[in-house]
């Protein structure tokens, strides 16, 4: 599968799918296998039930106090893990609760062998729509700032649930305001309930050229997976989020 990229090395390719409760575990494998991806970022999945190995990914990471949270794999034979935590946000009310979710970051520093440069990747999931989006931009705020002292300067990129299907306006000038971009897929990627289809699956990044995000096809799962496609700029110091 050709790779239409003109920066540093090859670009990057990669996926982010919210399990919906572990049922679209089955599907993760050929998703990975089908669109040659180098990182896939995982959100609602079962650690215990999740495979070592996907084909050249492997498991560099999963929450351990959720039973449903989050999971990375990483292409080995082009990335070196030389670090990768989880993090836990401001709790929404349906947290504290109900489903009480301790981690809602998972983010991983790689370093890059292509192009011997380092880089910050993560699997994001905000509270859910019973909450307010002001306590999800926290979140979002917050993670970016976990993520930058993860890799102080690196390039970054979080992808995940954001759970933000209206007023993207705002999040989308407040990311810009602080040197990030918020990039949404081509399509909708929630069409479960009428009153909240649209995009909550998206991308955050800075230092990076994101040449293009697609929806893929709907499988078991009621979120849709995206597929990003990014490449590092030029090395330059990425800012603080202040």
């Amino acid at each position: 599968m050709a790779r239409e990229f003109t920066g540093e090395g090859r670009g990057m390719k990669i996926i982010s799918y919210n399990l919906r409760k572990n049922r679209a575990v089955t599907e993760i494998a050929a998703l990975a296998a089908d669109h040659e991806i180098d990182v896939l970022c995982l959100q609602e999945a079962e650690a215990v039930a999740l495979p070592a190995a996907l084909g050249e990914l492997r498991l560099v990471h999963a929450t351990e106090r959720n039973r449903l949270g989050l999971a990375m794999y990483v292409r080995g034979d082009r990335f070196e893990t030389r670090s990768a935590h989880t993090f836990q946000l401001k709790k929404s009310l349906h947290d504290r609760l109900l489903a009480p979710a301790h981690e809602r970051l998972l983010g991983a520093r790689l370093h890059d062998r292509e192009t011997s440069r380092d880089l910050v990747v993560a699997s994001f999931h905000a509270a859910p729509l019973t909450a307010l989006n002001s306590l999800r931009r926290h979140q979002i705020h917050a993670a970016l700032g976990e993520l930058r002292e993860l890799g102080p300067g690196l390039p970054a990129l979080m992808v995940g649930d954001y759970n933000y299907p209206v007023f993207k306006g705002r999040l989308d000038t407040e990311m810009r305001d602080h040197g990030y971009e918020l990039s949404l897929s081509d399509k909708r990627t929630y069409t479960r309930y009428k009153m909240f289809r649209g995009h909550f699956d998206f991308a955050t990044s800075a230092g990076l050229d994101i040449s293009s995000v697609s929806t893929l096809g709907r499988g078991l799962s009621d979120h849709l997976p995206i597929l990003v496609s990014a490449e590092l700029r030029a090395e330059q110091r990425v800012p603080s989020l202040v």
